[in-house]
């Protein structure tokens, strides 16, 4: 197998009827009124959105929109409502600013220098956000995470990780952007740079220091059991940074599963 652009190709016909059929199915089963999910403007989430839309009615959806004073970006909220009105989702705006500033102040060890976790702290309160929406109008939380940012632990534990079901966990970050575009969502949308939101100016790709491009395909060779020689080889990338991808990707597992325990 040579990895170039090609081998993540796939049905988008037959994966969105399946994806549709998934979450329709199970708000079904476990009789739910719907779903309720956080709409950030970004691919991931206004993907989902979407697909979600289509399954069982935008009227049977809750977007939240939860913004905060520090990464308030006025361009995302825009997109966000763009793709809420456009699938006929009702959203609802929490400003979550005031009650970080409460935990924050409360927190006897909290060093506003430490970004990483402080930005955990606002990705954890959006988590209590939906979930009490959820509880409170027997929705189920949709979570809106990709194959690529899954894999590497690119998300915060309990709090964008953490979801009653992820639709789109088998897609890769450029097959959701293909989608997305399939989908009808606009183009500038699917394909602008994506972000976590959890400080100023947070840019995944300059964090991970890959292009998405390149990241999905690494992950795909990985995956697929591919020395580091030969994704070097096919992609023209250097080995510490296939080496890097693939620490990472070992060394988040803990994110990816349930705590272990022990049988008594």
């Amino acid at each position: 197998m040579k990895l170039n652009p090609s081998v993540l190709d796939i049905n988008f016909s037959k994966v969105e009827k399946i994806i549709k059929q998934f979450i329709k199915g199970y708000v079904e089963r476990n009789e739910f009124e719907g779903i309720v999910l956080g709409i950030s403007g970004g691919v991931d989430s206004c993907t989902v959105a979407a697909l979600a839309s289509s399954a069982i009615g935008g009227e049977k959806i809750i977007g939240l929109i939860l913004p905060e004073k520090e990464t308030y970006n006025i361009a995302d909220i825009n997109d966000a409502k763009i793709v809420a009105d456009k699938f006929n989702i009702k959203v609802e705006m929490q400003d979550i600013s005031k009650v970080l500033g409460i935990l924050y102040n409360n927190l006897s060890v909290f060093d506003p220098r430490d970004k990483v976790s402080k930005g955990n702290i606002k990705a954890r309160m959006r988590m209590l956000y939906l979930y009490y929406y959820a509880n409170a109008f027997n929705r189920l939380v949709c979570g809106t995470s990709d194959k690529s940012e899954t894999m590497i632990g690119y998300f915060t534990k309990w709090g964008d990780g953490a979801s009653d079901i992820a639709p789109i966990m088998s897609l890769y970050k450029t097959q959701v952007q293909q989608l997305a575009i399939r989908l009808g969502i606009p183009k500038r949308i699917a394909l602008k740079p994506p972000s976590p939101g959890l400080w100023k100016n947070q840019s995944a790709e300059s964090e991970l220091e890959i292009k998405y491009e390149e990241l999905d395909l690494v992950l795909y060779g990985l995956e697929h059991m591919m020395t580091i020689d030969q994704i070097a080889d096919d992609l023209k990338i250097r080995k510490d940074i296939i080496l890097k991808i693939k620490k990472r990707w070992l060394s988040n597992k803990h994110k990816r599963c349930l705590p272990p325990t022990i049988k008594i």
